[in-house]
């Protein structure tokens, strides 16, 4: 079982860090479509993409303390619940050219508790 944690520990830090780091260097198109699209500030923006690369050291760290990593996919699947409220309030669950990018966060709250789960277990 601790191997399976460990591989689903290591793919939800990669995508952390993929989604994370360029929204807490304000980089990158995502950053300017959460600007334009969903209207919020740098400074949320910053926030989220700060809470992100966290999520991807506590799972890096969670490989060899468990809780720590239980923490982290807890605290990112909150995260991406928050994304799926967000994306509910700008319609891009109804909008067909939006729906795609807009179902991520739903299938990342899925690997997220799938991760913790599997951590949980292997302790």
């Amino acid at each position: 079982m601790y191997i399976t944690a460990a591989v689903l520990s290591v793919l939800l830090a990669l995508v952390t860090l993929a989604a994370g780091a360029p929204k807490a260097m304000l980089k990158g198109d995502v950053t300017a479509q959460l600007q334009s699209h969903m209207g919020l500030g740098p400074g949320l923006i910053r926030f989220i993409g700060l809470a992100e690369v966290a999520a991807f050291a506590g799972l890096v760290v969670g490989l060899f303390w468990q809780p720590l990593g239980i923490a982290a996919a807890i605290g990112f699947g909150i995260t991406m619940i928050g994304a799926v409220g967000f994306h509910a309030k700008a319609g891009d669950y109804a909008d067909p050219a939006a729906r795609g990018n807009a179902m991520a966060p739903v299938v990342l709250v899925l690997f997220s508790a799938a991760t913790a789960v599997t951590l949980a277990l292997a302790m």
